[in-house]
């Protein structure tokens, strides 16, 4: 566990860094914190759960990331029409392959999350989700700003946030919800271990606020600081303060 604690440190460090720098140094620390944080869950998953629950892991988000962003960047389906440019590194069917990376990395915190909100399966689930889904409230008008995807569609936005469609968040809370499905029906019955869980729930308490932070103050992007906040604040908020008062 201390090896997990001393990760997310570094990913800290990392995104502490992001701001600060500019050009391909920021790009770097980008690669960086996804490869950190996905270490990170991974080796929860496998510490906590076992080589079997971390396996699923990485099959399930991992794996059906890059399918659903290779189905996505061919088709436009479910998030609308979009292509990633050169600049995050290799890429395999016009997909980067650190983008797979950045679903396990998120989804499992989220998954841990939700067992601690939610008992029941499905509840689970729908949280879990929602609360994945929600992080690319702050996730696309970051990176859109540096222009490591390109969005080719002129439908709604969120007022705000201009460039990135509607159909892209609905299309994450669709796909975020049916990963947290199969993962569920993978694994089986999760019980929270609030003791050995604590890096994955300072993980996404510390990507919401952190994010908050970082787009309202130093990325000039007000707009997706705010619906960032509320949208993952559905989460994040009601994990703090469970946390606080267990």
């Amino acid at each position: 566990m201390k090896a997990l604690w001393a990760l997310f440190a570094a990913l800290v460090l990392a995104e502490i860094a992001y701001p600060l720098t500019g050009g391909t140094v920021r790009t770097g620390f980008v690669v960086a914190t996804v490869v950190i944080g996905y270490a990170v869950s991974v080796g929860h998953a496998w510490a906590t759960r076992g080589p079997r629950t971390a396996g699923a892991l990485v099959l399930v988000t991992t794996g059906g990331g890059f399918l659903v962003e290779a189905l996505g960047r061919e088709t436009g389906f479910p998030f609308g029409a979009y292509d990633y440019t050169a600049a995050l590194g290799p890429r395999l069917l016009g997909v980067p392959l650190v983008i797979p990376l950045a679903w396990t990395w998120m989804a499992w915190p989220a998954w841990v999350a939700a067992g601690r909100l939610a008992a029941r399966t499905l509840p689970r689930v729908a949280v879990a989700g929602a609360g994945l889904a929600a992080w690319d409230l702050f996730l696309d008008p970051q990176m859109v700003s540096q222009r490591y995807w390109l969005w080719h569609t002129d439908t709604a936005t969120l007022p705000g946030v201009p460039d990135i469609p509607l159909t892209n968040y609905l299309g994450w809370l669709l796909v975020a919800v049916v990963l947290m499905a199969l993962l569920r029906a993978t694994i089986g019955p999760d019980a929270p271990q609030p003791g050995t869980d604590a890096p994955m729930y300072a993980m996404y308490l510390w990507t919401y606020a952190s994010s908050v932070l970082a787009h309202a103050v130093f990325l000039g992007l007000p707009a997706s600081a705010a619906w960032g906040a509320l949208g993952m604040g559905l989460v994040a908020i009601p994990l703090a303060v469970r946390l606080w008062r267990s």
